[in-house]
């Protein structure tokens, strides 16, 4: 199997409440009209990104019952599931979130309280 750099993104596992973001291409002049150095757009405390994968969401505690023999001891972790997904557009605070380079791209690692806003495309 050839790898591209999607089928790449899909080996990756995103882990509790984290959401993996690549940012929204940053507009290159300000609304006067100035051209903005690159960088500039970066440093802002309030970034968008899309929101490219998404982890399973909160764990929720197993209760602990040892008194019932017939149960599998090796039930699965249940999960209370995120609010955003895949293909929102997140607004979130830069200050909560890792920067991380994957395949020569950067990507941003950040969680769920984080997100301020979201903005979702609802197919009709």
């Amino acid at each position: 199997m050839q790898l591209t750099s999607e089928n790449k993104l899909k080996n990756l596992i995103i882990v509790g409440d984290r959401l993996l973001i690549k940012l929204k291409k940053p507009n290159q002049k300000t609304s006067s009209g100035l051209y903005l150095p690159p960088g500039v757009q970066e440093k802002e405390k309030v970034q968008q990104g899309y929101i490219i994968k998404a982890g399973p969401g909160y764990p929720i505690p197993l209760p602990v019952e040892n008194d019932e023999p017939w149960k599998d001891p090796s039930e699965e972790v249940k999960y209370i599931p995120l609010q955003a997904k895949e293909g929102d557009l997140a607004v979130f605070l830069l200050n909560g979130a890792y920067e991380v380079m994957y395949e020569g791209e950067k990507y941003y690692i950040v969680p769920q309280s984080a997100i301020l806003m979201l903005e979702r495309e609802e197919e009709l």
